[in-house]
């Protein structure tokens, strides 16, 4: 029964959805109309549009160097070989769904960025490991882990509402970190999605007649860069070990004091600064290194054209009242009780056309503060709820599968069938925890 409602998700995806660029660009268009139909004029629209468009471009470039640095690191030899180690663990196409699974939970708990790189370049270890695997299931396995990423210890909005001086401070005070990210209704939600979310995907494994695989040998990326039998002064410069080992040195030391003399966090400028470093070092040459940059590189296409565009729908939501119009609806059916689900669901909603934790949180946080207030709602958990629902409906929007899927070389449609069903399954889980807990 399972296997055939799982079937019949995939069918539909495939036969639906476009590619993301298309689906931005429909995104766009029914922003734009729903603004005019609370009142804006199609001129004011094209205003919000147009001056959000490029809000996005420091983050762009961010999700562009994750994208290239996690596959400059993980081309290496030394990392390669720990992926191989950890890939012979799994000798069945089972044992590969749910290994890849806790792999993309616990990175994506751990660190967002850290998540989405480690659980693609590990699902592509193990599919050389075991090449019986569905390959798209084993990706969406990866990607389905960075459905826990708000609720961890990366979460923007619960590290935004525990900082001095946030935009809200005025209005909500500071809430610790041990009333949102270490509170027992979050970690009570996480540990149910380390357990649930495993089982549906081993659930979801297609009988041998569907099952799609990938060439191992496909996974293979040649890194080696022919030497001339005569090399010039520039050569040598291309393939000194001295340069890289030099340049390598001065980014550990700098990120041993980042952490230890200046207390830093993880983010992701310092995540992407730690990949490229270890990168250096571990490629040994700037030759091997331009190498790997260059394959990587090639799967950036997506992250560069879209991100604009939803900059642009982000713009058109929050100028426009769009965001605030949508909140409201759902606080005007909430009680004290019940505000912490429907700012969940809401939050869901918004996320498709404002995926952005940060961003999210600037638009509708005003709004479930004011509300929570109102209505003597618990603020923390109304927080972590904009957070969940943030979190939540990333399963069926391509926005921040664009890394995960350059990386496995593989489409939206071919992964977000499996992610529909657990887009489902963890909605029920995630509301429950609100209204039980």
């Amino acid at each position: 029964m399972f296997k055939r409602i799982t079937m019949a998700s995939v069918r539909l995806v495939e036969r639906w959805l476009p590619d993301p660029y298309v689906l931005v660009l429909i995104l766009t268009l029914i922003t734009f109309v729903a603004g005019m139909l609370i009142g804006n004029t199609p001129m004011q629209m094209i205003d919000h549009w147009g001056t959000g468009f490029w809000g996005l471009l420091q983050f762009s470039m961010q999700m562009v160097l994750i994208l290239v640095t996690g596959w400059v690191l993980a081309s290496t030899v030394f990392f390669r070989r720990i992926l191989e180690a950890v890939s012979r663990l799994t000798r069945t196409p089972g044992q590969a769904i749910i290994g890849v699974t806790l792999v993309g939970l616990i990175a994506s708990w751990i660190n967002w960025g850290f998540g989405l790189v480690i659980g693609a370049m590990a699902a592509r270890q193990i599919a050389r490991q075991v090449p019986e695997v569905d390959y798209r299931l084993l990706i969406a396995s990866a990607y389905s882990g960075f459905l826990g990423w708000h609720g961890g210890l990366a979460g923007a909005v619960p590290l935004t509402i525990a900082t001095e001086g946030h935009f809200l401070a005025d209005k909500m005070g500071l809430i610790p970190t041990s009333e949102t990210i270490f509170s027992f209704y979050n970690l009570a939600i996480v540990v149910a999605l380390f357990i649930i979310v495993p089982l549906v995907n081993w659930l979801m494994m297609p009988d041998r007649e569907h099952t799609v695989t990938v060439d191992p040998a496909k996974l293979v990326d040649e890194l080696e860069v022919p030497r001339p039998e005569k090399e010039t002064p520039a050569d040598k410069l291309e393939n000194s070990l001295l340069l890289s080992v030099a340049i390598g040195v001065m980014g550990v030391i700098f990120a041993a004091y980042y952490f230890i003399s200046k207390s830093g966090g993880l983010n992701l400028n310092i995540v992407n600064f730690i990949f490229l470093m270890l990168g250096i070092l571990l490629h040994g040459s700037p030759a091997r290194l331009l190498k790997a940059v260059e394959t990587a590189a090639r799967g950036a296409s997506g992250i560069i054209i879209q991100f604009p565009f939803y900059a642009g729908i982000m713009g058109m939501m929050l100028h426009s009242g769009l965001a605030q119009v949508i909140s409201d609806w759902f606080v005007a059916i909430s009680t004290a009780d019940t505000l912490p689900l429907f700012t969940f669901w809401a939050a869901g909603l918004v996320n498709i056309f404002v995926p952005s934790g940060g961003g999210q949180w600037a638009v509708q946080g005003p709004i479930m503060i004011q509300a929570a207030q109102e209505l003597g709602a618990d603020l923390a958990k109304v927080a972590m709820a904009v957070a969940w629902g943030d979190a939540w409906t990333n399963m069926i929007q391509p926005f921040w599968a664009l890394p995960a899927l350059a990386i496995a070389g593989l489409r939206a449609k071919d992964i977000m069938g499996y992610c529909l069903i657990i887009l489902v399954v963890s909605g029920i889980v995630v509301s429950l925890g609100f209204v039980l807990l």
